[in-house]
């Protein structure tokens, strides 16, 4: 059964490193791909962009492909979006269907500081986007629960619902939400690090510029 593959994040706005690895996780999984902006974000400062902007930008950028689409359950939920909550909310819609929740290799990392997070590997497998070549630095505690849980068969992810980890090697693009804020509010264009489809509708950008 083809999986279902989850990226989450602010999207404060979504750029084209977003896009970009999670077009490569999908193709690297044989998955469908949903975008989920988080409404409230455990670990970061609240978003620029209301969700309804942000939800405009993704709409745009998603444009013309139907590989990746666009999920806003955690932006209609009260609350922090912990991610457990959003898991346990598809595996009650999926029933056996393999799902895997996709975190860059940062993410990944800082796992343990997550809500519940030992109980994530109940609901989903976990995709870690790593650059080719890198090892990432891991705790004791994160290092001992994914032991017994790597796999490099991505097939294996087809065949199970969830409780595995796998490594993708992506292409990541050194793009920074943060400057291309800085960027707008400079009255800049940053042309080459959002998806064109953004340019389209100038209001689209409009909660960045000065």
């Amino acid at each position: 059964m083809k999986p279902l593959a989850v990226f989450g994040g602010t999207f404060d706005p979504v750029h084209l490193g977003h896009l970009s690895v999670a077009w490569e996780a999908s193709e690297l999984l044989d998955a469908e791909v949903r975008l989920m902006p988080a409404h409230v974000p455990p670990h970061r400062h609240a978003p620029t962009a209301s969700p309804a902007q942000r939800v405009a930008m993704l709409q745009a950028a998603l444009q013309g492909q139907d590989r990746l689409t666009l999920d806003t359950r955690e932006l209609r939920r009260e609350g922090p979006s912990y991610t457990i909550d959003t898991l346990r909310e598809l595996r009650d819609e999926l029933g056996e269907r393999p799902l895997v929740l996709l975190l860059g290799a940062d993410a990944f990392a800082g796992l343990p500081s997550w809500h519940s997070w030992r109980d994530l590997f109940e609901y989903a497998h976990i995709g870690v986007l790593n650059r080719p070549g890198i090892d990432a630095a891991w705790s004791v505690d994160l290092a001992l629960e994914i032991l017994p849980r790597r796999t490099s068969d991505a097939k294996l992810l087809h065949e199970l619902p969830a409780g595995k980890v796998i490594e993708l090697a992506v292409t990541p693009l050194e793009i920074s939400a943060t400057r291309i804020r800085e960027l707008l509010a400079e009255g800049r264009d940053p042309r080459y690090l959002l998806p064109c489809g953004l340019f389209e509708d100038p209001s689209v950008l409009a909660p960045y510029r000065a």
